[in-house]
């Protein structure tokens, strides 16, 4: 779900996310939930035909909806942030009383959420999984209204709660539509790790269905024998991977969206709502969800370097790099490393296999350093580097040759504090972060 990650971090997400699949299956197995492994939300849509060639543009406007609709709730979902972090009570509040904020804002949504308040006009009765089952059932609820005495159960219980006494499924709709964006980003400033996703993603489905059902009840007076060939269930499956999508920057909710279900017959329409979603979300550069908290919460982040200055892709560093200061040689005598680390305030020394010769081999911590050198401070000072200590090998280094965008992501991602630029295995020079934060600025103020 991230746009940017550090690479090393993948294998540990994998696993986890591996782990947390198998434990929630044999859970399933264990309360008999499910016999086998199978979709979480098996759908029965037809394979034949599916959809009409000429849905595709619906499909393409339903991802323009949910990409407009994903600007405005993350744009008010880093408004509540920030919010909440600038002003001084609650920001005060929040700090000393998590648990009590917690429960006030809890308390909040459950009051509205709740069935004889406003809860009773988006079908709060039904949970997460009963609530995209009925949005993903493939028989238009046009057509349930025409005969609900033959209506089977679960059904029936999905239609009674999407069709209240006295409103209509499409003012339900609309109802839920509105008030969830306020709900999702009053409870995304609860200073509490939770799954926010599946409420996205539902969300998107109740944005698809809408356009569904609308679509069905326009269109199905033009087919003939009365019947419309309009699946609105698909129409609620390629809205919640275009909604999902647009909130997060990426395309994965399409194939998720295919998983969930099992079936493929709307993955060509799920993905091309989802594309045409994402190009507008994306569009400007604007963050993520997942890069909003990043950017209120002052956390690793990588910006937008190409809207900030468009140069930043083709300058190279070599017009940046600073000398790399004290230098040991592999052979240096412990003497002469007492003298230079007197002198130098690297937390970092590179080793080399000589100064005529400078291939950086590694580097060694300076706090190493003088551990190395306190304990053989009674031996023969003629001792050589390599045998006292341990160098290390270097993690990351650049040529000449790459950009100042190269250099800035890898720093913002690793947290590096600095980079070794080599040359053919040469020691050339070093380029900090702090300079690194200069040039971009410099540049930056020249656009």
């Amino acid at each position: 779900m991230g746009t940017h990650y550090s690479v090393s971090d993948y294998c540990p997400c994998f696993f986890a996310a591996a782990c947390g699949a198998i434990t929630f299956r044999l859970l399933s197995v264990c309360i008999g939930d499910q016999d086998t492994i199978q979709a979480l939300f098996k759908t029965s849509f037809s394979t034949d035909l599916p959809f009409q060639p000429f849905e595709i543009i619906i499909f393409a406007l339903l991802g323009l909806f949910c990409s407009i609709l994903s600007c405005i709730y993350l744009l008010c979902h880093r408004w509540a942030l920030r919010f909440v972090k600038t002003n001084k009570p609650i920001s005060t509040f929040l700090a000393t009383e998590k648990s009590l904020y917690s429960a006030i804002v809890a308390f909040l949504l459950a009051c509205f959420t709740f069935y004889h308040s406003a809860g009773h006009f988006i079908a709060s009765e039904l949970t997460m999984r009963q609530l995209l089952t009925s949005m993903l059932d493939g028989t238009s609820w046009y057509n349930i209204s025409q005969n609900i005495s033959a209506l089977p159960e679960p059904q029936n219980t999905f239609w009674q709660a999407w069709n209240p006494p006295g409103k209509s499924y499409f003012q339900t709709l609309t109802f839920f539509i509105i008030t969830k964006v306020g709900l999702l980003v009053v409870a995304c400033t609860l200073p509490l790790p939770a799954g926010y996703f599946m409420p996205v993603f539902v969300y998107g489905a109740a944005v698809g269905r809408f356009i569904g059902e609308g679509s069905f009840y326009l269109l199905s007076g033009g087919i003939s024998s009365g019947k419309s060939l309009i699946n609105p269930g698909g129409y609620a499956l390629a809205g919640a991977a275009a909604f999902s999508g647009a909130v997060t920057h990426t395309l994965s909710p399409a194939l998720l969206a295919v998983e969930m279900t099992g079936q493929c017959s709307y993955a060509v329409p799920a993905l091309v709502a989802t594309l045409v979603s994402n190009a507008v979300a994306r569009a400007k550069h604007r963050p993520s969800f997942y890069d909003g908290i990043s950017l209120i919460k002052r956390l690793p982040h990588l910006p937008s370097l190409i809207r900030a200055c468009p140069k930043l892709a083709d300058v190279q560093i070599k017009q940046f790099v600073i000398p790399a200061g004290a230098v040991l040689e592999r052979s240096e005598k412990l003497i002469s490393v007492q003298h230079i680390l007197k002198e130098s305030t690297d937390s970092e020394l590179p080793v080399v296999e000589s100064r005529d010769f400078s291939v950086l081999l590694g580097t060694i911590n300076r706090s190493q350093l003088r551990e190395c050198l306190l304990e053989h401070r009674n031996e023969d000072s003629c001792k050589q580097l390599e045998e006292v200590c341990c160098v290390q090998p270097v993690r990351l280094h650049l040529t000449p040759d790459s950009t100042v965008k190269q250099a800035h992501c890898i720093m913002s991602i690793t947290g590096e504090q600095r980079l070794f630029i080599t040359e053919s295995g040469r020691l050339c020079g070093v380029i900090t972060w702090k300079e690194m934060k200069k040039i971009i600025e410099e540049m930056a103020k020249e656009v």
